[in-house]
């Protein structure tokens, strides 16, 4: 008995020894694992738990705002409540479910004509992800990758399963399709149109709970004068289109977001890129978890600047109204003869530096709608549309042909109906003027004083019934002349886009280079007539039009116009080749033409700021059309055609200093309607000009300067 005891007490401490030794062998491991880790690999487990990254973003800022020439607001920014989104890095899909479901209840989204299909499909997939994914063997994705794997459990979910989405759920998806247009750790606007306060500060009071959103201020472009200039002004995109796709690369090489508003059209796409402002420079630091734990200003962002307009805004309304009352009396008056008629266009400029006052353009909308406007802006048909400006021209005519030698100052023609072997007879608009020089040739605009200058540029002397017969470079040697006005080319407007007009010199029959003399072959637009008459009018120079006369840096401290930034200069684009004595020569007729025996007297009685001008009409074929605007057919299968005329004019004010200029058009008139719309206009858009500016002077207000002159810093160049 006493040997089986001492047997178990030998046993015990034999036993615990192994034990010991097991922990022993186990702590030594775990000892020289640490020290392997400490030693072998510690500064890089370190620096594994220490890693952070750097993510640059940029949040946008307000738009430059534009004024009129005298500081008058045209353009400004209307503050909007704003909900933002700024998804943080590695967010997933799930993630931006659960903040949707969360907004929704704080939010209304309009989801009417904003989901799609796919939207529908994509938010059954998130809800029923383990259902979708096993409706697919692995046979049937075997061949795919990860893009077509998802597209066919996409494909697999049937119009039945989204088909019952109530409201709720429609709003929830619609929330979760703009939060998921948000790119990383940059501010995406998820709501900022009619958002009420009582949203806005739900949401502000529940941040904590949606983990991205914040509440913020939004802008949109506000007009304080309505549709006034809008044409020229032109228009951005939203905040959901962001920047054209089709020039992506271009902005993104600029540091824009795919989100960013851009100018499209008008003045805010020519001057995007002083009106874009700079944004604000921010620098994330997340750790490794993606988990944002500091946040730099890396640069202040600033507005956009501000843009002086050359325009006069209450200078353009009262035109914008005279040319509306024009021609709507025009049209309803003699509504068969003017059937035709739809729109007439005005330019006004100083004619020395080039600053476009107002500029105008108004449609009759013959197949309106109810309560559609009867008369729609078309300022835009300035720098667009070109037509034949008949005798407006003829100043150009005659500079061409005294500086070509082929006529001088005391060249006398005798006007009557010329005749042509193979060319159709060519005459006045009122043959049988007589004798005439240069100078009453333009008064009483005579046809036929332009094509003996024609005739002899292309070396040609008339004989009665005799063949036409023109060098073959005549037209050519024309357009170079004409060219300098302006006339023909691009004027060089600070806008996107301007028509040059038709010009073909392929020389097709030498009765087009009389016809050309007359201005009744090529077309040009009503910028491009004011051009030529200024170029007339300042003595010589050609200057480049301007939209914009200042940018200034924002007002920090108040409304208003800030310091000057730069500042457009006179542009001289060239100088007439012709003789200064023969300019003056052609501003003189030009003169008498708005005196008795000239063509515009008329419109011009009484009037005592001295104008000087052109009158024009030219013939225009129109192919009739139904109110479908299908061509109509006559009785022998051919097109209906009628002829119109257009009415233009040119001219300045006053003859002896020139500070206004101004072009009309009015195209497609009826050839038998008595109206005289292009006088009336000018008659009564001058009147306006000189009557602004007596009650200006009366009221002791300076033409000359504006508050922003009076706080400028010095200029940079662009």
């Amino acid at each position: 008995m006493g040997k089986n005891s001492n047997h178990k007490k030998s046993h015990l401490p034999f036993r615990l020894n192994i034990i010991f030794f097991i922990v022993f062998l186990l702590f030594a491991g775990l000892i020289l694992q640490l020290g392997v880790v400490q030693i072998l690999t510690g500064e890089s487990a370190q620096e594994e738990i220490d890693r952070t990254e750097n993510t640059t973003t940029t949040i946008p800022v307000p738009r430059g705002e534009m004024y009129d020439r005298f500081g008058r607001v045209m353009v400004n920014n209307q503050p909007l409540y704003s909900i933002t989104y700024t998804p943080p890095k590695g967010v997933q899909a799930e993630d931006r479910l659960e903040v949707a479901e969360a907004m929704a209840q704080y939010i209304k989204m309009d989801f009417e004509d904003e989901l799609t299909d796919r939207d529908l499909r994509e938010y059954f997939f998130l809800k029923n992800e383990q259902e979708v994914t096993e409706r697919l063997s692995e046979e049937d994705v075997e061949d795919l990758d990860n893009g077509e794997v998802y597209q066919a459990q996409i494909d697999s979910i049937t119009e039945e399963e989204i088909n019952d989405f109530d409201d709720e759920t429609k709003e929830i998806i619609a929330i979760k399709k703009e939060l998921d247009k948000a790119y990383t750790l940059s501010p995406h606007v998820v709501k900022n149109a009619d958002i009420s306060q009582e949203e806005y500060s739900t949401v502000a009071e529940h941040l904590s709970e949606l983990p991205g959103i914040n509440v913020t201020s939004d802008w949109e472009r506000d007009f304080p004068y309505d549709n006034t200039f809008r044409s020229f002004i032109g228009g951005i995109t939203t905040s959901e289109q962001g920047i054209p796709r089709d020039e992506e690369d271009y902005y993104m090489s600029l540091d824009y977001s795919r989100n960013d508003r851009v100018g499209t059209s008008g003045l805010e796409e020519q001057y995007e890129s002083v009106l874009r402002g700079t944004k604000e420079k921010v620098q994330y630091t997340t750790d490794k978890n993606n988990t944002v734990i500091d946040t730099e200003v890396v640069r202040e962002g600033s507005r956009g600047k501000d843009l002086m307009l050359s325009l006069d805004v209450e200078l353009q309304q009262e035109v914008d109204d005279i040319v509306e009352e024009e021609l709507v009396k025009a049209i309803e008056e003699e509504p068969q003869a003017n059937r035709h008629m739809e729109n007439a266009v005005v330019v006004m400029s100083d004619p020395n530096n080039g600053e476009v006052l107002a500029v105008s353009g108004k449609q009759y909308n013959r197949d309106r709608e109810p309560g559609d406007d009867k008369v729609s802006d078309a300022s835009y048909q300035a720098v667009y549309n070109a037509y034949t400006p008949g005798s407006t021209v003829k100043g150009a005519t005659v500079l061409t042909g005294l500086k070509e030698g082929v006529i001088t100052p005391g060249t006398v023609v005798n006007d009557r109906t010329l005749r042509f072997q193979g060319t159709a007879n060519k005459s006045s608009y009122r043959p049988g003027i007589g004798n005439v020089n240069y100078r009453q040739a333009l008064q009483q605009s005579s046809n036929v004083y332009m094509f003996y200058i024609a005739m002899w540029m292309g070396g040609h002397e008339y004989v009665e019934n005799g063949p036409l017969n023109l060098q073959s470079d005549t037209l050519q040697r024309f357009n170079y002349n004409f060219n300098q006005f302006g006339l023909g080319v691009e004027t060089g407007i600070d806008f996107p886009y301007e028509a040059k007009g038709f010009e073909e010199m392929s020389f097709p029959n030498p009765g087009v280079v009389l016809d050309y003399s007359i201005g009744q072959y090529s077309t040009y637009t009503a910028m491009q007539l004011n051009q030529y008459v200024s170029t007339i009018a300042n003595g010589g120079n050609r200057v480049r039009p301007k939209l914009v006369k200042e940018v200034h840096n924002p007002n920090e401290e108040e409304e208003g116009l800030g310091p000057l930034y730069n500042k457009y200069d006179t542009e001289v684009m060239n100088r007439l080749t012709m003789d200064e004595e023969d300019i003056t020569r052609v501003q003189e007729a030009f003169r008498d033409v708005m005196l008795p025996g000239g063509t515009a007297s008329g419109y011009f009685n009484g009037v005592d700021y001295q104008p000087a001008g052109k009158t024009g009409t030219a013939q225009e074929i129109v192919t009739e059309r139904d109110e479908n605007g299908d061509i109509v057919y006559g009785a022998d299968d051919k097109p209906v055609q009628y002829e119109t005329l257009n009415l233009t004019m040119v001219g300045y004010a006053p003859f002896d200093d020139p500070e206004v200029a101004f072009s009309v058009m009015v195209p497609f008139t009826g050839e038998d309607s008595d109206t005289s719309i292009n006088g009336d206009i000018s008659r009564r858009i001058l009147d306006a000009y000189f009557d602004l500016k007596d009650e200006r002077e009366e009221n002791g207000i300076n033409l000359e300067l504006t508050d922003a002159d009076e706080n400028t810093e010095d200029v940079e160049e662009e």
